[in-house]
């Protein structure tokens, strides 16, 4: 596909979308979709029918709107109106109010920071378009990047273009996207890899299958630029068989692109050619690990294995592999269309541009979220997430998923970034965020990330498959009001060992919530002593 006939189906869906005074969205992500939105929009669509009104309002499935707390949610466009907690049994009050008077008792009040404290990038289209429909993508900008990096760029410069940015990795570790994306590039090798790892595995997190049920061409455009930058002919996602929805409109997206030429052979009309496959995961946590994605993604047992040599010099078939996760790929669109200086202006000077997360746990608004780095976590807490529910008080933030820590609420000013989530004794991870409240004890919320560490380990090395045993158990002595102080130095001890020689990142990296909480809440795990342990800690 050419740039005109890009161009020419953009123009063509636009004006199909304008004869419709009004147009109808409705959420069916995983999570509206489990409270019978799809029944709401076949209940919206027969309404219509039976009204008559097919060439003047239209009902579409969307993605996810991101307040999940309300779901299941209705937009009415161009209106701007949502509606919460919807049933087919309000379609015809919602019908009835189309062009007079909003229906306010389902109304939702979009005048609240949880709306316009977000800045939405890798987002943008979420709830606005049919993820099932190409046209619709291609009509707000879609595959743009691709013909631009294709007929106007080289590799090398789309490379500088992303190191303009700054971008990191969102999948994690936060390595320099540019950097990781050069070090493939110039690897030797006719043949080179690309995955987009899409395992997501972090208890209450929701980014990355949320990303792939509302806009699946977003990544599959991100992972097209990528290999050309690269020099990559195949590709794979490697996505969790958990997640059956955005499995099914990633298989659709990919058979609509290779359709209109935007994927496949003579990308374009160009000689670059580009292939990609799904690989289904069976939901091992350790699977997020590049080296043991790789070993799954070949049909091997996923477990990992030392580095170096890295994915970017020896990775699937020992040939150079570029891994990336979805929401990093999501991101380049936007950064190849609109420049890496426009990306760069977003976040603060090490962490640019806008993250998303999962807003979890005892909170009022859960839901889906993107926010500027640099945002502080009482930001994100009281003012988009709404405070603490029944009136209770905030007692800690968990960010990173089993492998990062608990923040306490006297942090709260504390900005979301690498280097301070690091400082304080947790990471960014790939976006889970976890809000607890004062009804929860910190050594149970300890032993409960344990105990996912120890079932998720591979058993491949010792320090990971009998010290994350150990802790745990270790952690039901506390709990059970049986430790001794000499319990507290072998936990800690324990801890600094198991962080230390473990294989791989899930070892090296399981310890983190007993860490933090030791840090920040001693004095529970002090209290749990038993009584004639209490007087003290000192141990000869």
């Amino acid at each position: 596909m050419t740039n005109d006939e890009l161009l020419a189906l953009t123009e063509q869906e636009r004006a199909e979308e304008e004869k419709y005074s009004h147009r109808i969205h409705i959420c069916t992500g995983t999570g509206c979709v489990s409270s019978h939105s799809e029944k709401i929009l076949e209940t919206f669509q027969a309404e219509i029918k039976a009204r008559g009104l097919e060439e003047k309002v239209k009902a579409r499935q969307v993605g996810c709107m991101g307040l999940c707390a309300a779901g299941p949610i209705v937009s009415i466009q161009p209106d701007g109106l949502l509606y919460r907690e919807m049933t087919p049994e309000l379609v015809p009050a919602i019908m009835d109010s189309l062009g007079g008077e909003p229906f306010k008792d389902q109304l939702i009040d979009t005048n609240i920071p949880f709306f316009y404290r977000q800045e939405k990038n890798t987002l943008e289209n979420a709830g606005l378009i049919d993820p099932e429909r190409i046209e619709e993508y291609i009509a707000v900008g879609g595959y743009a990047a691709v013909v631009k990096a294709l007929s106007e760029m080289t590799p090398a410069e789309v490379i500088q273009e992303v190191h303009t940015s700054g971008m990191r990795g969102r999948g994690g570790a936060g390595f320099k996207t540019g950097l990781k994306w050069s070090l493939v590039a110039k690897a030797a090798g006719d043949q080179k890899y690309l995955i987009c790892n899409a395992d997501e595995g972090d208890p209450g997190a929701f980014m990355d299958r949320s990303i792939l049920e509302s806009d699946p061409h977003r990544v599959l455009e991100g992972m097209v630029v990528a290999a050309y930058a690269v020099g990559a002919s195949q590709g794979y996602i490697y996505v969790r068989a958990e997640y059956p929805l955005a499995i099914k409109r990633l298989k659709i997206a990919i058979k609509q692109a290779e359709k209109l030429g935007l994927l496949g052979q003579n990308i374009c009309n160009t000689p670059f050619n580009f292939k990609i496959d799904l690989r289904l995961g069976a939901g091992a946590f350790v699977c997020g690990e590049e080296t043991a994605l790789m070993s799954s993604v070949s049909g091997n047992r996923g477990t990992p294995n030392p580095r170096p040599p890295f994915p970017a010099q020896s990775g699937i078939n020992n040939c150079p592999t570029l891994i990336n996760n979805v929401e990093t790929f999501a991101n380049i669109p936007g950064i190849i269309t609109d420049g890496g200086k426009w990306f760069a202006r977003i976040g603060t000077e090490t962490s640019k541009g806008t993250k998303v997360f999962a807003l979890t746990g005892k909170i009022k608004n859960t839901g889906l979220i993107e926010v500027p780095m640099g945002i502080t976590l009482r930001e994100i807490i009281y003012d988009i997430g709404g405070g603490i529910p029944d009136g209770h008080n905030l007692k800690a933030v968990q960010t990173g998923g089993p492998s990062g820590g608990c923040i306490p609420a006297e942090y709260l000013d504390a900005t979301v970034d690498y280097e301070s989530l690091k400082q304080l004794g947790s990471m960014m991870g790939s976006g889970g965020m976890i809000v607890i409240d004062d009804t929860s004890n910190m050594v149970d919320m300890a032993r409960f990330f344990m105990k996912f560490s120890m079932e998720e380990s591979c058993g491949k090395c010792i320090p990971c498959r009998v010290g994350t045993t150990m802790l745990y158990n270790l952690l039901g002595k506390f709990q059970a009001g049986q430790a001794t102080r000499w319990d507290l130095k072998r936990l800690e001890e324990l801890c600094d060992l198991v962080k230390n020689t473990s294989l791989c990142g899930l070892g090296q990296a399981a310890p983190n919530p007993i860490i933090s909480t030791l840090r920040f809440f001693r004095q529970e795990y002090l209290d749990k002593l038993i009584d004639s342990e209490k007087t003290g800690e000192t141990v000869e």
